[in-house]
């Protein structure tokens, strides 16, 4: 594919992430250059079908001009003040309002920043400075879960289950500790049932705070529903055994809604679809639908009082950042929680997710396709050489990968890849319809068509 004058300028300059860079240097980039509803279209005009949302966030839609008007009102009123050092401003304030009405966390304390990775950065400070305030020096361990993504910074990608993002930067650092994911497709012993399974997963968890030393983890951070490690989606009773071993050794649990908050899992917070009380939660993405990099940190009042007597001893709270509560992102922020309520997003999520899953369900029996999973509008297909033996592709992740390739090069269609296996994940816009249902499954079914011919060959 000859590159186009923009991606040729692009290459030369730019650093991509999560790309092979001599490939990308060789293939560049598809430049976006407008969007409307489920669809993007690129320099030449041609419309994509979203299937990803851009990387799961843009949850309203591209192109919505409720929300560019509150951008745009807000740039009018004040482009620019921070939210540190004794200041504020009224978005940020009404923001915080907004959300800690509507989170299942009591008296919940918001803290901003600008991404999810930031957010799940911060908490992890934020818990040894709680737990450095109420005297227990030596509870800073944080226990995560193979193939959980949590973000990009050190810290982040460190909580970070892939081996992969680990690969190449000397993570994890010290004091992150990964036990199983819980996907009973892939780990469940044979015969075992769900409820076997999860209690053997809440076994290992309970194994590992006990070889660790229970007065030394600080918290469990999980994804209520595994995003970019293959949409897992945790068996019934799992998260209810979870919660009762971190209970019996005063460990935090933290929430990770990053992808999972917003009505994605067809409910608005997956804490509240898996049934989990979390001390903690962390927000971004569908946050402003993507229109502003905003993230939060949600805090319980428990939390938030041991910060209040640190920083007394201390003489302050050390932590903030410029753009933490940055007033353009908080007015779009603000605007994509009233739109919701009107909308009704949460119960259309609902009602058209029967289409979703219906769609994903036709393709269990094709050939090479292992497994299909989803909730709400988020969902994945995993693939295999051999479905009886569930034998792998060689290398792992190079079906999903030409499938992905064949979908966006030929049908116009834009899904994702993912780190849990050789899979494919769908996450469109929550606005989307069931006549786009169809349509974006209908495009999928014919590059899967097409890339099984070639395999089977």
């Amino acid at each position: 594919m000859t590159q186009t004058p923009a991606a040729l300028r692009d290459v030369k300059h730019t650093l991509h992430g999560f790309v092979e860079l001599n490939t990308h240097r060789e293939k560049g980039p598809t430049v976006i250059t407008g969007g409307k509803g489920v669809w993007v279209f690129d320099e030449k005009g041609t419309p994509y079908l979203e299937a990803a949302a851009g990387m799961w966030c843009t949850s309203l839609g591209f192109g919505e001009q409720a929300l560019i008007d509150a951008a745009h009102e807000q740039f009018t009123k004040l482009p620019y003040y921070h939210s540190v050092a004794f200041k504020t401003t009224h978005p940020a304030i009404d923001l915080a309002e907004r959300l800690a009405a509507l989170v299942p966390i009591r008296n919940a304390k918001v803290n901003f920043c600008l991404s999810g990775s930031e957010a799940n950065d911060f908490l992890v400070k934020i818990v040894r400075f709680y737990n450095n305030a109420i005297g227990r020096p030596k509870k800073k361990k944080v226990i995560a879960r193979v193939n959980g993504y949590h973000g990009a910074t050190l810290m982040a990608a460190s909580l970070t289950g892939i081996a992969a993002n680990h690969a190449g930067f000397d993570l994890p650092l010290p004091g992150v500790v990964h036990v199983s994911e819980p996907k009973a497709f892939s780990n469940a012993l044979p015969g075992e049932t769900d409820v076997e399974f999860a209690a053997r997963l809440c076994k290992e968890l309970e194994d590992k705070i006990l070889q660790e030393g229970p007065d030394t983890v600080a918290a469990f951070i999980v994804e209520p529903v595994t995003g970019a490690g293959g949409v897992v989606i945790p068996p019934a009773g799992y998260y209810d055994g979870v919660q009762q071993i971190l209970k019996r050794y005063d460990i935090l649990f933290l929430a990770d809604e990053v992808i999972t908050g917003f009505c994605r899992t067809g409910r608005y917070w997956g804490s509240t679809s898996m049934g989990m009380t979390p001390d903690t939660m962390t927000l971004a993405k569908g946050l402003t639908s993507a229109y502003q990099p905003l993230g939060a940190v949600v805090v319980s009042e428990e939390i938030y009082r041991g910060l209040e007597l640190g920083s007394a001893n201390l003489g302050w709270f050390g932590h903030g950042t410029t753009y933490a509560g940055h007033p353009v992102g908080c007015a779009v922020a603000l605007k994509v929680i009233e739109l919701i309520e009107e909308r009704g997003i949460e119960a259309h999520v609902a009602r058209v997710a029967h289409t979703f899953s219906k769609r994903l369900q036709l393709l269990r029996d094709l050939p090479f396709v292992g497994d299909v999973r989803s909730i709400g509008l988020m969902g994945a297909v995993e693939f295999f050489a051999d479905k009886r033996t569930r034998t792998s592709f060689n290398p792992t992740g190079s079906f999903a990968k030409a499938l992905k390739e064949c979908a966006e090069q030929k049908y116009q269609l834009i899904c994702r890849t993912l780190a849990g296996g050789d899979s494919c994940a769908f996450s469109p816009p929550l606005i989307i319809t069931e006549e786009e249902i169809d349509e974006m499954f209908d495009r999928f079914t014919c590059a899967l068509a097409d890339v099984t011919a070639r395999y089977s060959r």
